[in-house]
């Protein structure tokens, strides 16, 4: 098995450290030029994404471009018998990311998304305690996204641009992070939507030259006027009766990288975090609530597991369903059926704050 990356900012560099901590060979990198490919030291060079597709020792692609290239880069790879893994979101419009769906289920390949927060140790144990019915039926879901960098006007990145990171930013980029997380914890979809869309900072200055995800801006820049938005107030209903609050911002002074839940059931509660990845809390109406240290995982409990971690345990379980010869009856890791998934709730989120109303998520077949 080897592998071929399409992308060379922030998140290739992730994907290329986890392959290597699982011994899966990078063979190549394509980037927006071959001298920006050459520039991240990754690995050797394609000149194109078709020279990287033609390439008959490349068994996988990880897509890892900007979000408007996704779907073409994605489809491409089906097309020419590879494997995908793809960063999210799976595509720009929910018919886009419908069409990968069905081109990849129908093809037998592997296909997965990197909702990787699935892949936290004490996130499967929450996970597993909705299933065995300790937490009771569940009534409400909490919590949120939330970042600061993109708090100053001077803050930039391509996500900001609509027709690169998609119409919705915040909701696109961490919140269906938060909603498959959720979903995956609590088995039960979104069902409707009453979503609250709010640009905060609606003018920036655009650096004149190129700027990588998290990096401080360059001090030459222009004016641009935004229009994605910096926060998001999402009420929730989901299938099976519960309800739910949301929470999302790429504005929020200290925040770093700040996901949490909590899952209200009739028996107990959990919570979890990612600023605090390795407890678990659960509450209990009777009797003392508790802390469940992470005691499985890669290393002994007491030694942190974090992010790349994440990436490393999805991962494995995509190569290990690959080594055994194609996309498994029950996948143990997102695929691209879970990107459909967030696509059809962003639409829903995206008619919601439009219309200023309740909205169904349409899922049709």
């Amino acid at each position: 098995m080897s592998t071929a990356i399409i992308g060379t900012g922030f998140m290739a560099r992730v994907h290329a450290e986890a392959l290597a901590r699982i011994g899966v060979p990078v063979l190549g990198v394509v980037g927006s030029s071959p001298e920006r490919a050459a520039a991240t030291g990754l690995a050797p060079v394609y000149e194109s994404v078709a020279e990287a597709l033609a390439d008959d020792r490349v068994t996988t692609v990880h897509v890892c471009s900007p979000n408007h290239l996704h779907s073409e880069q994605a489809l491409a790879a089906l097309r020419a018998c590879k494997h995908v893994v793809c960063e999210k979101p799976l595509a720009m419009t929910s018919e886009q990311a419908r069409e990968l769906r069905d081109v990849a289920t129908g093809s037998g390949l592997v296909h997965a998304v990197c909702f990787i927060n699935r892949f936290y140790p004490l996130c499967g144990e929450a996970a597993a305690r909705v299933a065995s019915g300790s937490v009771g039926s569940v009534r409400l879901v909490t919590g949120g996204y939330l970042q600061d960098w993109l708090s100053k006007d001077t803050d930039w990145n391509w996500r900001l641009e609509p027709d690169l990171g998609g119409s919705l930013r915040v909701v696109g980029d961490i919140g269906s992070h938060w909603l498959d997380l959720v979903s995956f914890v609590t088995g039960h979809r979104v069902e409707a939507v009453m979503a609250d869309l709010t640009t905060l900072v609606p003018e920036r200055r655009r650096p004149l030259g190129s700027v990588e995800t998290f990096a401080r801006s360059s001090a030459e820049a222009e004016p641009v006027a935004v229009t994605t938005e910096d926060v998001a107030g999402i009420l929730l209903r989901f299938e099976g009766g519960a309800r739910g609050v949301l929470s999302l911002s790429q504005v929020s002074p200290g925040r770093k990288n700040h996901l949490s839940f909590d899952v209200s059931g009739s028996e107990s509660s959990l919570g979890w975090g990612t600023e605090d990845p390795e407890r678990l809390w659960i509450g209990n109406r009777d009797g003392p609530n508790q802390i469940q240290f992470r005691d499985a995982g890669d290393v002994p409990a007491g030694h942190a597991q974090g992010y790349q971690d994440t990436f490393k345990a999805l991962f494995r379980a995509v190569y290990a369903a690959i080594d055994s010869g194609g996309a498994p009856a029950t996948p143990d890791y997102p695929t691209f059926d879970d990107g459909l998934e967030q696509a059809l709730v962003a639409d829903a989120i995206d008619d919601s704050a439009r219309h200023g109303r309740w909205a169904t998520v349409r899922r049709g077949t």
